[in-house]
């Protein structure tokens, strides 16, 4: 079968087709004819530490496809999944809705286990309160524009461009603010009354984590899940995290093992599956590539 691997050097990533022996299953893992993968920016960020150089590793994290065998449609984490074979650990395999695309599910597992993980398992975020989402336009942004409003939550997004911010007042944003600067804390004051928003989502790093956390109104949250700056550092105001009750938290599954991650999973198939199978929840698909298109997609991220 035809596959692809990733290999992290000095110059960066770069990725190689390759013809490999199919994969076995060991016990509790599922064959997976691969239908429809995502794209990952996070699968090929060296500059943050999250690709280190070393010998190539099969690419790809999550998609959908039909289990070997039964023919069963899933989605999920799927390591390799830039494969014609991958293969699937059984907690891991979230039915397809009817109603969805192999595109369409190749795009939901990663980044809405992501979102369910921030929103909903650490973040507490319920109908009703303000979320405000850093670089709002990314993927994960996205999701989570898409499954606050699904929620009943009220949406703030920055982003450097209006025409993005425009497109996402079409998904549902409330308020838009165009900025790639620390600015934004007033205009998140205004729009709030004042009180400031219960939930921040940093999708952009450290130049912007001081601004977000003036935005925060008491008991606030905050999660941080992206680096879109590069920068991994940032002061922290002490001040505001004691006297208005904060809890800061991070969204990564680089150190959870797999009982951990199979309860965002749980949590998953039974708060938003149902949203998914009913429309109120879909993934936004921006461009579709053929398998061998793969090298070009990578570049355009």
């Amino acid at each position: 079968m035809k596959a692809y691997f990733i290999q992290s050097g000095s110059r960066g990533t770069t990725l190689e087709l390759r013809e490999v022996p199919k994969p076995q299953p060991s016990a509790g893992q599922l064959l997976v004819r691969v239908r429809a993968a995502s794209l990952n920016r996070g699968e090929f960020i060296r500059a943050v530490g999250l690709v280190k150089p070393g010998a190539p590793k099969p690419a790809g994290s999550d998609g959908a496809g039909e289990v070997e065998g039964s023919g069963q449609r899933v989605m999920g984490r799927l390591p390799g999944s830039f494969a014609e074979y991958a293969l699937m650990d059984a907690p891991d395999a979230i039915p397809v809705p009817p109603n969805l695309s192999w595109e369409e599910a190749a795009a939901t597992p990663i980044a809405f286990l992501v979102v369910y993980d921030m929103l909903v398992q650490q973040g507490n975020l319920k109908a009703g309160e303000w979320l405000l989402i850093t670089g709002a336009s990314a993927g994960v942004g996205v999701a989570a524009l898409l499954a606050a409003k699904a929620i009943g939550a009220k949406v703030i997004g920055t982003s450097g461009s209006a025409e993005k911010l425009a497109a996402l007042k079409k998904l549902g944003l409330d308020v838009g603010i165009q900025t790639r600067k620390p600015d934004f804390s007033a205009a998140v004051l205004e729009a709030t009354g004042g009180k400031g928003v219960n939930l921040v989502v940093n999708n952009v790093g450290g130049t912007v984590f001081a601004e977000t956390i003036r935005c925060l109104g008491y008991e606030g949250r905050h999660a941080t899940v992206g680096y879109l700056d590069g920068s991994l550092k940032s002061e922290i105001d002490l001040e505001a995290l004691h006297s208005k009750r904060l809890k800061l938290f991070g969204v990564s599954n680089k150190l959870r093992n797999a009982a951990q991650r199979s309860l965002t999973v749980e949590g998953f198939r039974r708060d938003w599956l149902p949203l998914f199978a009913s429309g109120k929840l879909k993934p936004l698909i921006e461009k579709v590539y053929d398998f061998k298109d793969l090298p070009e997609a990578k570049v355009r991220i």
